[in-house]
């Protein structure tokens, strides 16, 4: 009994622990410069260079405008060539136009899917716990 109690606890502890690290679970709230995401010098840093376009889709698809507001986003094509120690050939940006329902104002968003940071939603937007 106490080893089954014992092993419930430490799988407690574990879920607790690896949430933090969860990048679905990081702050989406948290400030952020003006133009994180709206500049190839900030790129929106999704990671994954095998894995990159279904990480980029993943985060586009947890973007939502200001109030919760669903979007429509279409890749532009890539851009902006980059250094990076991910890639033997280096690096491009992606870029996506991004509509939020109601809005009639299309942005643009960069994101670099060969190197990964902590993620936010950029100015205007919020990202959503999916």
């Amino acid at each position: 009994m106490k080893s089954i109690l014992l092993s419930c606890l430490v799988l407690v502890i574990m879920a607790c622990s690896s949430s933090k690290s969860n990048p679905s679970a990081r702050n989406a709230d948290a400030t952020v410069a003006d133009d994180y995401g709206y500049s190839e010098t900030n790129p929106i840093k999704v990671g994954g260079v095998n894995s990159g376009p279904a990480n980029e889709r993943r985060y586009l698809e947890r973007l939502t405008g200001p109030n919760g507001e669903p979007i429509a986003y279409v890749r532009l094509g890539s851009c902006c060539p980059f250094e990076t120690k991910n890639s033997a050939w280096g690096g491009m940006l992606d870029r996506y136009e991004i509509v939020i329902d109601g809005d009639p104002e299309k942005k643009i968003l960069y994101l670099n899917m060969y190197d990964s940071d902590k993620l936010y939603a950029p100015k205007g937007f919020k990202l959503d716990g999916k």
